[in-house]
């Protein structure tokens, strides 16, 4: 999550929710000037005592296919040229430091 603030202290960084003993989900949070690092994030989730093996945690990210529409409001060579934008942005993994070999991406159409 990213915050309202431009820097979130370490110690109100980390939030668990766990669902059963083996599933659970950590919230992060960052502000806004920092950059998010989750493997370092991990670290500090390690100092507070959870306990977890990086090799066996999976990373759940969304793939976002932009497609035109026929009937659209925007001429076509726009959708195209905002499709073209959208394809030159960063990778998520890469962004957020995630081991590659660790994440699932789920793949959405949105039609624009």
């Amino acid at each position: 999550m990213t915050a309202t603030e431009p820097f979130v202290p370490d110690d109100e960084k980390i939030f668990l929710e766990s669902f059963s003993p083996l599933f659970s989900r950590l919230v992060i949070t960052f502000g806004y000037m920092e950059t998010p690092n989750i493997p370092r994030a991990l670290v500090l989730v390690r100092k507070l005592g959870l306990k977890f093996d990086i090799m066996s945690t999976s990373f759940f990210l969304l793939r976002r296919t932009i497609l035109p529409s026929k009937k659209g409001g925007m001429p076509f060579w726009q959708d195209r040229l905002f499709i073209v934008l959208a394809q030159n942005a960063g990778n998520a993994t890469d962004y957020f430091g995630l081991p590659t070999g660790r994440v699932v991406e789920l793949g959405l159409q949105t039609v624009i």
